[in-house]
């Protein structure tokens, strides 16, 4: 086989590459090498270059074998010693876990992962999702409140240490993009400066992509010149974390503990103190967030113990019976539902390595384009002709040396927007209704009124995260005052202007 005598490899180090794919099985990706032209050519050497082969087949294998399996589910609930729920837990634990967590921060000892690599497809946009303006009245996007969120904490978190104390209270955000959404989410970052936050403080960085394979396990070649690759799912922010450089970050910055959740939540708690400062105070390596259970029928994933080791049950593993369960006070045993709202030690982000290849991978069945070996031309199948690898994120969760669940209220902390406009559920007038209800919470928790017609679907009102984080600051200002709609309030001005 012959290489373009213009390409800036040797015919040494190309026939190296080309032994490694052999031995491997896979050199069929070189079929069609030598019609390729210098530029064609040095592009797939490069893609090539840049696969573990050897770790695909391990992880194909593995996959194949845990599909083959097909074990029984055996599930029991999650036990009290890991188990709590802001429902419950008493006002002083409640401030105990918030105090704690708000001192972590004020240390400089918390940062936020977020995992924004979803574009908003089903939302009609080709965007990445945090762009997505769910059309509350200040037409802010995901992005723009949980910046907000992270500004306020911030300052609240500031006064968790003495004034003469120089260092800033910085919660760095680690943001995981895609290869699609990278560059446009660090484009509409800069455009929108960074939404008050400083840029030395954001790290964009890309989850890491797995060829497509065959059923067989053979990798697809999508044109002659290019291999077909996915993202290698959620669970894919270990590799990333560390093949990116953001452990090597967070150590640099003294990091203890990172929050990290899916951007798709507009209400989601970013850094949540109370959820920090239970984890820290229980020691955990591995937190994680979740809501009661709507009901028992609801598709979604349940946090408890399957197989003897902590995990995440989907709901199609699990008999009717058992998705009915109850316990002693009348909740649902199989209740915790997932919400992908983590908390991470950086100790534990660290070990992830150490047991990375008994981590089993996921089967996606897909209809994948391909060409054909024989005639080189394309196919775009109609039915599924491979498959897509994923990991997912709570599949570390029988590897955490303590393992601890915290319950919160859905209404308060979840929303997420994953369906077209007009769907009605989880879809953008779901999101804007539940953002807008928790704001009015927020003024009459706190002994204020408002006048209007807050079910109106295009109410008009709106609080920022930057005024309020989670309902404090506001009584002063409120009590025994009413908020005439319409009321945008982005400051603590606008606040005192409109309550009357």
């Amino acid at each position: 086989m012959t290489i373009s005598t213009s390409l800036p490899i040797s015919e040494n180090e190309f026939q190296a590459i080309k032994a490694r794919y052999q031995a491997a099985g896979q050199d069929h990706l070189f079929t069609f090498f030598e019609e390729l032209g210098p530029t064609e050519q040095q592009s797939l050497y490069q893609q090539l270059l840049e696969f573990d082969v050897e770790r695909i087949n391990q992880i194909y294998h593995k996959a194949i074998e845990g599909a083959a399996k097909q074990e029984e589910c055996n599930v029991e609930p999650l036990s009290e010693q890991v188990f709590d729920s802001v429902l419950t837990a008493s006002p002083q634990s409640l401030k105990t876990w918030e105090t704690l967590g708000l001192t972590m921060i004020a240390q400089g000892k918390v940062a936020v992962i977020l995992m924004a690599g979803g574009q908003g497809t089903r939302l009609g946009s080709s965007d990445p999702k945090g762009c997505y303006d769910i059309n509350l009245p200040s037409k802010k996007s995901l992005f723009q409140l949980q910046a907000e969120r992270i500004l306020r904490l911030q300052t609240l978190a500031r006064q968790y240490k003495k004034p003469t104390d120089p260092a800033e209270s910085i919660i760095p955000w680690y943001i995981m993009t895609s290869g699609p959404t990278h560059q446009p989410t660090v484009d509409y970052f800069k455009k929108h400066n960074f939404f008050g936050l400083k840029e030395e403080n954001i790290y964009f960085f890309e989850q890491g992509t797995l060829p497509c394979l065959t059923m067989d396990g053979k990798i697809i070649l999508e044109s002659k010149s290019k291999v077909a690759i996915a993202p290698d799912g959620n669970g894919g922010i270990y590799a990333a974390v560390q093949n990116k450089g953001v452990i090597a970050d967070l150590k640099k910055r003294g990091i203890l503990y990172s929050h990290c959740y899916c951007v798709d939540n507009c209400l989601a708690k970013v850094a949540d103190p109370v959820f920090i400062g239970y984890c820290v105070s229980k020691q955990t390596d591995c937190g994680v967030k979740v809501v009661g259970k709507a009901a028992p029928e609801e598709p979604v994933g349940v946090v408890c113990r399957r197989n003897g080791n902590y995990g995440v049950v989907e709901y199609s593993e699990i008999s009717k019976e058992v998705s009915e369960r109850r316990k002693a006070d009348g909740s649902l045993a199989f209740g915790a539902a997932n919400i992908a709202n983590h908390f991470f030690s950086t100790e534990f982000l660290e070990r992830v390595p150490t047991f990375a290849s008994q981590l089993e991978y996921h089967i996606a069945k897909k209809k994948i384009k391909y060409v054909d070996l024989q005639t080189g031309e394309v196919v775009a199948p109609t039915s599924n002709s491979g498959m897509k690898l994923e990991c997912f994120v709570f599949d570390v969760f029988p590897y955490a040396k303590s393992l601890s669940v915290l319950e919160v209220d859905r209404k308060e902390e979840f929303s997420p927007l994953k369906n077209a406009p007009g769907s009605g559920a989880d879809c953008p007038e779901t999101s804007r209704r539940d953002i807008i209800a928790q704001h009015a919470r927020f003024i009459i928790n706190a002994g204020g009124h408002i006048n209007g017609d807050l079910n109106d679907p295009l109410v008009q009102f709106e609080l920022s995260p930057w005024v309020s984080y989670g309902g404090e600051g506001l009584q002063d200002i409120v009590q025994n005052k009413t908020i005439t709609l319409p009321a945008i309030i982005e400051t603590k001005q606008d606040l005192i202007r409109l309550a009357l």
